[in-house]
């Protein structure tokens, strides 16, 4: 694999003579460098006017390198030739070099640039390129490679303090200033006294402010980065990264269509892949795809929070953090989850969302500006106080992870510190649950605190200064983020108004919602390959009262046919449920039901879980239910059918959501409760028992005055 390096553009305040000066005392060795040993000039030609010069020279090069490999590869030095091209009348001067030891093996190229400044005369820029490429070295390609770029690296860093070191001499020696060349015509116009243009006037665009990098390194997509620029605004990088960067940077510019992002934003997915090129590139351009289909870069000025949203959602930006970073404030325990989910839908949640990141990513920018120092990321204070088993109501927590995947695919590296205040016994259960889908490195960056332990030493002092703690909090500073309470149900949303939401971010809702006719059931199959395995629900009866039952059978089910009516020769009026459970099974020898049937009534919101005992297939079934239903059947005739589709109250709708948890999950969430030595101790070993029996789950209501807590596991894993 070829190895590529590209540098940013290093400027020196100084005039092109001046640092050409410096450059020529590096020669022919230079202390500062110990691995450059020694050169010699092998040829050296001038053109008839004197203003170009073009020399060439043999460098020895002394590669710290292990003893072993040196004895292998039989040199003790590297010999390069340096091909120096120096333009008096254009002030630039083009370095090429190549190796010349094992040039047969390995292929070492480089390209330096020293030129004027595009908009000072008097200043002078610096470029450089280079490649290595290894087709073979003695079975060791991959640790030359090592070596080779740790090598070059160090002197890459060493560069600019050799100018610095040399032009310092020069300083000291009362050289402050080198003459410009001129051709022999000018220095006699010169010598008799008529006037010439002089070093020092300024080109380029009148007002620009030459000591502004940003000024003078962004003003189009076509510029080139600044390394003064790349460490004020960006960060210390090594040279490596900050190849990766430009390299980035100008790919996107002559391949990507559209609005190009902007440093900062490359920078956080190059650092999110290690600087690995291809990953970072793949990963990026996948987020730029998202930006434009989804038109995020417009998010901020075209979408308005719902009413709704700014009453009930706990959440805001609050100051900053000691290190100058932007802090949001979120008050995840006071906040009605499920309401929001269900009044507003995963999409306005997930926009929410998402102009909290676009909303962070703006004010990193004004604190870079404001602090003077780069400022890439933002801190999160989330306060758990109130948080209990209603929070770990499964769709929301589903919807909690769609969220986090969207924001770690397009937000990568934004968050620099997670401060979780006033956890709960029962957090471990939420961490066990959210955790896998949270990259490792921001991972790392979360600091959770129980009770009042933030209050102490190593708390929230040590990152927020005293005067802008929230008052909720103990502090002193008013917070105006609402205390949040709990959403009506009368604003939740209908299964109409769900089916005809369009998910534009999400591929589809976390609820399905489905018509249950008289005489025909609603049912949904769901294959277990694991025992102990969990099956999970929530549903709401929309309209009309159902029964609510779990059959299991060892052999798959065969849907009947939907135009079964058309075998009698009536013409299908509408859509009819397929029936899963085949009218010629024998209830306990082809199925068997494993939970006892459930009445539900109108209005009604039911959770529950089962642990499955066997694998095989599982049946999840809805029927319509009147006091004068007959529970014998659940198979559809044709004459109920009929009544079905012309008589509107022989009907039911629900919304429902389900999900199966593997075994290893729910174990998982049971060790984090039970070695939390929580509140719920009593509740873990119920759920733990139930676990090892396999014993059936109960079903659990949610009414519209209360929840009612259920010691088993179907509450601990839907609510």
């Amino acid at each position: 694999m070829v190895q590529q390096y590209q540098s940013p553009v290093r400027v020196y305040k100084q005039p092109f003579e001046l640092i050409m000066a410096a450059y020529a005392r590096r020669f022919p060795k230079c202390p500062l460098i110990p691995m450059f040993v020694d050169s010699e000039n092998l040829s050296q030609s001038e053109s008839k006017d004197g203003s170009v010069v073009v020399t060439e020279r043999r460098c020895t090069i002394d590669v710290e390198a292990p003893r072993l490999l040196k004895r292998i590869a039989g040199v003790e030095y590297l010999y390069f030739i340096q091909k120096n091209t120096l333009n008096r009348r254009d002030r630039t001067l083009h370095i090429e070099v190549h190796n010349e030891t094992f040039s047969s093996r390995v292929i070492v190229r480089e390209c330096c640039s020293y030129t004027v400044h595009p908009e000072n005369e008097d200043w002078t820029c610096f470029e450089q390129t280079a490649s290595l490429d290894i087709k073979s070295f003695f079975g060791f390609e991959s640790t030359a490679e090592k070596i080779a770029m740790k090598q070059y690296a160090s002197s890459i860093k060493k560069g600019k303090e050799i100018i610095e070191y040399h032009l310092k001499e020069l300083e000291e020696e009362g050289i402050t200033r080198m003459p410009r060349w001129m051709p022999m015509v000018d220095r006699g116009l010169l010598s008799s006294g008529k006037s010439v243009p002089v070093c020092g006037t300024t080109v380029g665009l009148p007002g620009k402010d030459l000591a502004n990098p940003t000024e003078l390194m962004t003003s189009s997509n076509d510029d080139k980065l600044d390394a003064d620029y790349i460490r004020r605004y960006l960060g210390d990088l090594t040279p490596l990264q900050e190849s990766c960067l430009i390299r980035l940077r100008q790919w996107l510019q002559e391949t990507h269509k559209g609005k190009i992002p902007k440093d900062q934003h490359v920078l956080r997915f190059l650092k999110a892949r290690d600087f690995n090129m291809d990953k970072a590139r793949e990963f990026l351009c996948q987020s730029l795809t998202w930006r434009k289909q989804h038109q995020v870069d417009f998010l901020l000025d075209t979408w308005e929070r719902p009413q709704l949203l700014q009453d009930y959602y706990t959440g805001g930006w609050h100051h900053h953090d000691r290190d100058g970073r932007p802090l949001y404030v979120l008050r995840l325990g006071q906040m009605d989850t499920k309401g929001l989910v269900r009044a507003l839908g995963e999409e306005v949640l997930l926009r929410q969302v998402l102009s909290i990141n676009e909303e962070g990513l703006k004010r990193c920018e004004e604190n870079t500006r404001v602090f003077g120092r780069p400022i890439s990321c933002w801190t999160c204070l989330v306060d758990l106080e109130g948080l209990n088993m209603r929070h770990l109501w499964r769709p929301g927590v589903k919807a909690l992870l769609r969220m986090i995947e969207v924001v770690e695919a397009n937000y990568p590296e934004t968050l620099g510190r997670l401060l979780i205040l006033r956890a709960p016994r029962v957090f471990p259960v939420l961490w066990t649950l959210v955790s896998p889908l949270i990259d490792e490195n921001t991972r790392k960056k979360f600091l959770v605190y129980a009770g009042r332990d933030y209050q102490g030493p190593g708390g929230l002092v040590d990152y927020i200064d005293r005067e802008i703690i929230p008052d909720f909090l103990g502090g002193d500073c008013l917070c105006d983020i609402p205390e949040g309470s709990a959403v009506p149900k009368s604003l939740y949303r209908t299964a109409e108004q769900l089916e005809n939401e369009e998910n534009c971010l999400l591929t589809d809702s976390i609820y399905k919602s489905a018509s249950i006719f008289k005489g025909a059931p609603y049912e949904v199959l769901i294959e277990i390959t694991e025992a102990s395995s969990v099956i999970t629900w929530d549903f709401d009866v929309c309209k009309g009262d159902v029964l609510f039952n779990i059959y299991h059978s060892k052999r798959a089910p065969q849907p009947q046919k939907k135009d079964s009516l058309g075998a009698h020769g009536i013409a299908s009026l509408g859509a009819v449920n397929a029936q899963l459970i085949d009218k010629n099974w024998v209830l306990g020898k082809d199925y068997s039901m494993v939970e006892k049937a459930l009445t539900c009534r109108e209005g009604e919101s039911v959770q529950g879980s089962h642990v499955t005992r066997w694998p095989g297939f599982y049946i999840l079934q809805w029927r319509f239910h009147s006091s004068a239903a007959s529970a014998a059947s659940s198979l559809a005739r044709v004459d109920d059918v009929l009544a079905t589709l012309q008589v509107s109250s022989h009907k039911c709708k629900i919304m429902y959501y389900t999900e199966v948890l593997g075994s290893h999950d729910f174990r998982g969430s049971m060790t984090s409760l039970e070695s939390c030595q929580s509140g719920f101790s009593q509740l873990s070993a119920a759920t733990t028992s139930s676990n090892r029996s396999c014993a059936s789950s109960t079903v659990s209501r949610r009414n519209t005055s209360q929840v009612h807590t259920v010691k088993s596991v179907s509450s601990l894993l839907t609510w």
